[in-house]
């Protein structure tokens, strides 16, 4: 990544972004957002069901539009069949009064000639109507099973949220899990717990201990700030952002925050949100100056 060329001008808009605090320049985890990052595993299977959801709805609008069309179109086919076949008869009866009319009509050809061509002129007419509408119909058939919802589709969209509610149980599970474990802890002896986990490198269970003292909000800015950093390590960036954004929002003047905007910047690196990068690389040489963050930092926007 290529940041020199560009630094300069980041670095005059950084005291701005400083005075407004460091959360204000996230933006992970916002399903709202049109093109949302940072999401935990749980947040892009929503995501992707709100897909779906909506094309689903979408279609069975269309399908709803289509139908109501498609009926009014067979009431105007009926009406108009109703009407040719009264036409049919009507133009029987004419033609049985042709047949029996008195002798001196009968043998009047030009006559009988001319109404035997209105009928079948009118018969032609009728027809061309009749194929104007199934013609019509046709068309209308064919935009609906373009638009319908299939059965793969519906089928793929249950799977999806079966899948879902698989992920949530899960998640459930685990954290009911990590809660029994734990019950019998005071919240101090579990914090101690949790960083001793964490310095041993058994990042599940510290992860696990830290949600517990998140849920009793107990010291929640720096549990935030330590499942990041377990996430940052794993290199599940997008995880470490959302957790470094709660953990910022919480506490901003944390004596951590020069490492959590560091992993940060990282992060969103990693992710190719690279403009956000930038402006938290600025900001931790501007506002740390004097810190290894900040030495890192430069090497970063040097690259």
């Amino acid at each position: 990544m290529k940041y020199s060329a560009i630094a300069v001008i980041y670095t005059a808009i950084v005291p701005i972004l400083l005075n407004s605090a460091e959360p204000s320049a996230f933006g992970a985890g916002d399903l709202d957002s049109s093109s949302p990052y940072g999401l935990t595993s749980t947040e892009k299977v929503i995501l992707q069901n709100k897909e779906k959801l909506h094309t689903v709805v979408v279609k069975s609008k269309n399908q709803a539009n289509e139908v109501d069309s498609l009926r009014e179109r067979i009431d105007g086919l009926q009406s108009i069949i109703e009407n040719l076949s009264r036409q049919a008869h009507n133009n029987k009866v004419t033609l049985k009064k042709i047949e029996t009319q008195n002798d001196e009509n009968i043998h009047n050809s030009d006559e009988h000639s001319k109404r035997l061509s209105e009928v079948v002129q009118n018969n032609l007419q009728n027809i061309e109507e009749t194929k104007v509408v199934v013609s019509q119909l046709s068309t209308l058939v064919d935009t609906i099973h373009n638009n319908y919802v299939t059965k793969e589709e519906f089928n793929a969209l249950i799977e999806s949220f079966n899948t879902f509610k698989t992920l949530i149980a899960k998640e459930l599970k685990g954290s009911s899990s990590s809660q029994n474990t734990s019950s019998g802890l005071e919240s101090a002896e579990l914090y101690n717990r949790a960083k001793a986990m964490f310095d041993k490198k058994y990042y599940t269970q510290s992860i696990a201990d830290y949600e517990v003292l998140i849920s009793r909000k107990y010291k929640p800015a720096y549990a935030h700030y330590m499942i990041g950093e377990m996430n940052f390590k794993r290199k599940n960036y997008a995880n470490a952002i959302t957790y470094f954004k709660k953990s910022s929002s919480l506490y901003s003047k944390a004596s951590y925050m020069p490492r959590l905007m560091l992993h940060s910047a990282i992060s969103m690196d990693k992710t190719g949100d690279e403009e956000h990068a930038l402006v938290f690389y600025n900001a931790i040489i501007s506002k740390y100056p004097n810190t290894q963050e900040a030495i890192k930092a430069k090497k970063h926007l040097s690259l």
